[in-house]
């Protein structure tokens, strides 16, 4: 049984303001002090830095990482320079993540280089959609170069369905399950039989519903429009739909889903930016509604849909149709069950944990490879 110990973030990597904040499992040990952290390898040299003053950089086993994109790999693996390679070559289809993933891979290979590493893919959840929801309308030599719907936050998937099965019952887990995770990334997922069938990211993690700077689904027709009146280069149309989008890019004040609940009532575009992001959830509901045949369960998980009571209930209003209907109090009360006794549909609140997703990888890998000396789980 895995007992979390320790529990730490760093903060506003690449400002001037870093921080490394941390607290024990009881809340006994907890603080934050100010770091120099300019870049991930930075972060993580600090980081190891304080694991050593507090004498538990040499109690450490191992070390997991979630990896955002693995392309085809369908499982957690060690660490090895072939798979560092073979990452730097996917660099150019996430470079908002890769590279800094990449960077405290390195990072902790060279202060501790006979520390085990695993890598833990975030697309692993869904290698095994249905080929038709994989594909792209594209020409099809580009399928054969893996230009493929991918799909992300797989380890929040995979231990929504876990919990799922363990509070709810495993037949539950076994029906028809739509997961919403709703944060500053968002996405949505359609599960049948404890397999994902479908989600709303594909290839890249752009994709999908409005986010917090990123744009979603966009008319491919705007890329070769803005160019030609705005003389936007590929790279500055990037950085527009992945760092000045969604619901920053309609409100023109926040990405923060709490600071534009707060203003909308006196903001207009504060209004706007809530009411979009609602709405695309609610169709993606709708969607995988009709790709799953109905709906038994429905999910909310990630900051915006745990912490949330607003969005859930306007996501969910007027999809009594499919089943859903809300309980007020309960959902004004983030309880674990939100939907009413009579409602056909569950509606769920299920606190995600990524970093025990990402802690049982590492466990099975490595205890894996210390038994047999393969590179594999």
């Amino acid at each position: 049984m895995l007992e979390r110990r320790l529990h730490g973030k760093i903060d506003r990597i690449g400002s001037s303001s870093s921080s490394l904040n941390f607290t024990d499992a009881n809340g006994d040990r907890h603080g934050s002090i100010a770091i120099s952290a300019i870049d991930p390898a930075s972060a993580a040299t600090c980081l190891m830095d304080w694991l050593e003053t507090k004498g538990v950089l040499q109690q450490i086993a191992a070390v997991g990482h979630r990896l955002v994109h693995g392309w085809s790999r369908m499982e957690p693996e060690i660490v090895t320079q072939a798979l560092i390679d073979d990452l730097h070559s996917l660099e150019a289809i996430d470079p908002d993540h890769l590279p800094g993933e990449i960077e405290l891979i390195e990072a902790v290979r060279r202060r501790a280089p006979g520390l085990p590493q695993v890598a833990c893919f975030d697309t692993e959840f869904h290698r095994r959609m249905p080929r038709v929801a994989r594909m792209m309308a594209i020409p099809r030599r580009f399928d054969e170069k893996g230009v493929q719907r991918y799909g992300f936050h797989g380890l929040s998937y995979a231990y929504l369905m876990e919990e799922l099965a363990r509070s709810a019952g495993p037949s539950v887990a076994q029906g028809r399950v739509i997961l919403a995770h709703l944060g500053n990334g968002a996405s949505l997922a359609a599960v049948f039989g404890g397999q994902s069938i479908d989600t709303s990211m594909g290839f890249t993690p752009a994709s999908g519903l409005p986010m917090g700077t990123r744009s979603g689904d966009l008319d491919p027709g705007l890329a070769l429009y803005l160019e030609r009146t705005e003389r936007m280069t590929t790279l500055e149309f990037d950085t527009m739909v992945n760092q000045e989008s969604g619901l920053l890019g309609i409100s023109e004040t926040s990405s923060d889903m709490r600071d534009l609940l707060a203003s909308e009532a006196a903001d207009p575009r504060a209004a706007e930016a809530v009411a979009l992001f609602c709405y695309a959830a609610k169709k993606w509901i709708g969607a995988y509604a009709a790709a799953l045949g109905g709906l038994d369960t429905l999910v909310f998980a990630g900051g915006i849909g745990e912490n949330a009571p607003p969005v859930r209930a306007r996501i969910c209003d007027g999809l009594s149709f499919l089943g859903i209907d809300l309980d007020q109090s309960r959902n004004t009360a983030n309880a674990e069950v939100i939907s009413s006794d009579g409602s056909q549909v569950s509606v769920h609140i299920i606190r995600t944990d990524e970093e025990l997703m990402i802690a049982q990888a590492v466990c099975r890998v490595v205890g894996y490879y210390s038994r047999t000396g393969e590179i594999q789980p």
